[in-house]
């Protein structure tokens, strides 16, 4: 917002503060009107220097009005019409594929069984082979 409109991001305390921030020229001379302004008695209730660093606006800079041309809602609803006709273009005549989405997840435990353990130690290598896997043969009685 700084950069798009001079307002700044936090109230000034004082006016001497402006001196020394980096905003155009013409964001300086709203700011100072706005904290000039906010010292008349009869626009108090505006509470003008308080919001002097937002030019005077007291309120979100994107800030839309439901009787004034559109409300964010209504923008929102379109951008998200207009991307699923896009994505919907992009995709014709593609078959239809499906995504299987696990959505429940269980905790199986953590190291291995008896069985894996040997097997991973059987196919070992063992010291001096070169990496080639080592058999044994397990004893049964």
């Amino acid at each position: 917002a700084e950069t798009a409109t001079g307002a700044l991001d936090r109230p000034l305390k004082f006016l001497a503060e402006l001196a020394q921030l980096d905003i155009t020229d013409h964001a300086r001379r709203m700011i100072r009107t706005a904290w000039t302004l906010g010292a008349r008695k009869d626009l108090e209730d505006l509470r003008l220097r308080a919001w002097a660093h937002m030019l005077g606006f007291r309120g979100h800079f994107s800030t839309k009005s439901r009787r004034y041309s559109t409300t964010l809602g209504a923008l929102r609803t379109a951008r998200a019409e207009w991307r699923r006709a896009q994505a919907a273009a992009a995709t014709e005549g593609e078959t239809e594929m499906t995504t299987l989405v696990l959505a429940h997840w269980v905790f199986a435990g953590t190291g291995l069984s008896s069985a894996e353990a040997w097997l991973a130690a059987s196919l070992e290598p063992a010291p001096g082979t070169e990496g080639e896997p080592t058999w044994t043969r397990v004893a049964t009685s």
